[in-house]
C-alpha cells in the first residue's frame, strides 16, 4: 500500500521549472541606431518659434584677419630663381669686390698701409653683399609686408646684419692697432720688422696695382650698387655734407682717400715710406675703430626701437615744443619715437585738447602734426630724404578746461 501511495504522490507532483530557455530566437540583422556623440536639444532652433523669439541666434561673421600669421620665407633656390638679370650682375659684381679684397690682403705681406687697405675693402665688399640680398629679397611679399610673426617683415635683418658689419669693423680697427703697436716696437728695439722683406711695390711715378683696384672696385659698387647708402644716411656725418654724393659717405671717403695716399708712397724716400707706412696704417685703424662705435650705437638703437636719427634728442625735443604751441593743444600728455629700420620710423603722440573744437578741425591738427614730424625728422619730402614716418596721435579732451 506505502508503495503505491509513493506512486500516486509521485505522478501528481509537479514539474521542476527549467532555469534556462533553449528556445530559438531570430535576431535582426539590421545596426541599431546609436546617439551617442549627437547633441540633444534644440529641437526648435529652425522653428517658428525659436525665429520669433529668437532664442538661438547664430554667431556673428567675423572679418578676415587683417595680418596674416606668417608669410613664407623664401629658399636659396626660390631667391636665385627671381633675380633678374640687373640683379644677378650685382651679384657677380659682389663677389669680384671679395676677390679683389681678397687680391689686396695677399699682396699686402710688404706694406702695412696695404693690409690696412684690404680690411676696408672688405667691408665694402660685405656691404656690397648685403646690397644684393636686399634686393633680391624684395621680390618676395615677407620682405616688406607686415605679419603676426615679423610684424614689420624681415627689414629688421637688414639692420641686424649692419650691426654685425659694425663688429667686424671694432675687431678690424682693433687688429690694425696690435700690428701698428707690434711694429713700432719692434722698431724701437733694432729689430727687423717681420713685414720688412721687401715691398711689392711698382716702380716709382706708376701707380701701385693695390690702389688701382681698390680705387676702381670702389667707385663701381659705389654707383652700381650704393653700398653703404643707408649707413651713412644713418650716421650723418655732417663735416663730409659739402663733399660730393660719393665722398660724403665716409666708408668711400676712407677707402679712396687711402688708396691715393697708398699710390703716391712709391714716389717717397725708403725712410719717409717706412714711417708713412706706420702712420698710415694706425690712422686708418683709428678710423675704422671710431666708424664701428658710431654704426654699432647707431643700429643698436634701431635693434632696441629707439630713436638717435636727425638731431637726435634735441629734434625731438623741439618738435615736442612746435606741437605744445598749437593752440588748439593745452599739454602733450606722452610722446614716443622710434626708428624700426632704415626706412620706417614710428611716432606715438598723446595730446590733451581743449574744448571747442569740432572733428574738422581735429582731423587738420592731425595732419599738421604729422607734416611736422614728417618735414622736421623725416627730412622732408622731395629733399631726397626716404625715411617714412607713421605718426599715431591720441586726443583726449582737456579735463580741465
Amino acid at each position: 500500500m506505502s508503495s503505491d501511495g509513493d506512486a500516486r504522490e509521485a505522478a501528481s507532483a509537479p514539474e521542476p521549472t527549467n532555469p534556462f530557455n533553449f528556445k530559438t530566437q531570430v535576431i535582426s540583422s539590421s545596426l541599431a541606431k546609436s546617439n551617442i556623440g549627437q547633441r540633444r536639444g534644440h529641437r526648435y532652433k529652425h522653428s517658428s518659434v525659436s525665429a520669433q523669439h529668437q532664442i538661438f541666434q547664430e554667431p556673428p561673421q567675423r572679418p578676415p584677419p587683417v595680418l596674416p600669421a606668417s608669410l613664407p620665407i623664401p629658399t636659396v633656390v626660390e631667391a636665385w630663381k627671381s633675380m633678374h638679370r640687373d640683379q644677378r650682375a650685382r651679384l657677380y659684381w659682389s663677389l669680384c669686390h671679395l676677390a679683389v679684397a681678397i687680391f689686396i690682403f695677399f699682396r699686402s705681406h710688404a706694406s702695412l698701409a696695404a693690409m690696412a687697405l684690404s680690411h676696408l675693402v672688405f667691408f665694402d665688399a660685405g656691404s656690397a653683399a648685403v646690397c644684393v640680398a636686399v634686393d633680391v629679397f624684395g621680390n618676395f611679399e615677407v620682405w616688406r609686408r607686415s605679419s603676426i610673426r615679423h610684424p614689420f617683415g624681415l627689414e629688421r635683418a637688414e639692420v641686424l646684419v649692419g650691426f654685425a658689419l659694425s663688429i667686424f669693423l671694432l675687431f678690424g680697427g682693433l687688429d690694425l692697432v696690435s700690428h701698428s703697436l707690434k711694429h713700432f716696437l719692434e722698431t724701437l728695439g733694432n729689430h727687423q720688422a717681420h713685414h720688412g722683406h721687401g715691398h711689392g711695390h711698382v716702380a716709382p711715378g706708376s701707380v701701385d696695382l693695390v690702389a688701382a683696384v681698390a680705387i676702381a672696385s670702389t667707385l663701381v659698387s659705389a654707383y652700381g650698387l650704393k653700398n653703404h647708402a643707408r649707413i651713412a644716411k644713418v650716421m650723418r656725418v655732417s663735416y663730409l655734407a659739402a663733399l660730393p654724393s660719393i665722398l660724403s659717405n665716409p666708408f668711400h671717403f676712407l677707402t679712396l682717400l687711402f688708396s691715393a695716399l697708398i699710390a703716391v708712397l712709391p714716389l717717397l724716400s725708403i725712410s719717409l715710406y717706412a714711417w708713412l707706412d706706420r702712420l698710415i696704417c694706425a690712422i686708418i685703424a683709428l678710423a675704422m675703430f671710431s666708424l664701428g662705435i658710431r654704426v654699432a650705437v647707431a643700429q643698436g638703437l634701431m635693434l632696441l626701437m629707439s630713436y638717435g636719427g636727425t638731431s637726435g634728442n634735441s629734434g625731438v625735443t623741439s618738435v615736442l615744443r612746435e606741437i605744445e604751441s598749437e593752440s588748439a593743444i593745452s599739454r602733450v600728455d606722452e610722446a614716443q619715437f622710434w626708428q624700426v629700420n632704415y626706412g620706417l620710423c614710428m611716432a606715438n603722440v598723446t595730446v590733451s585738447v581743449t574744448k571747442g573744437y569740432d572733428e574738422t578741425a581735429l582731423c587738420k591738427l592731425r595732419n599738421r602734426i604729422s607734416s611736422l614730424i614728417q618735414n622736421r625728422l623725416g627730412e622732408g619730402y622731395g629733399t631726397g630724404g626716404n625715411i617714412r614716418w607713421e605718426v599715431t596721435l591720441q586726443i583726449n579732451p582737456d579735463g580741465g578746461a
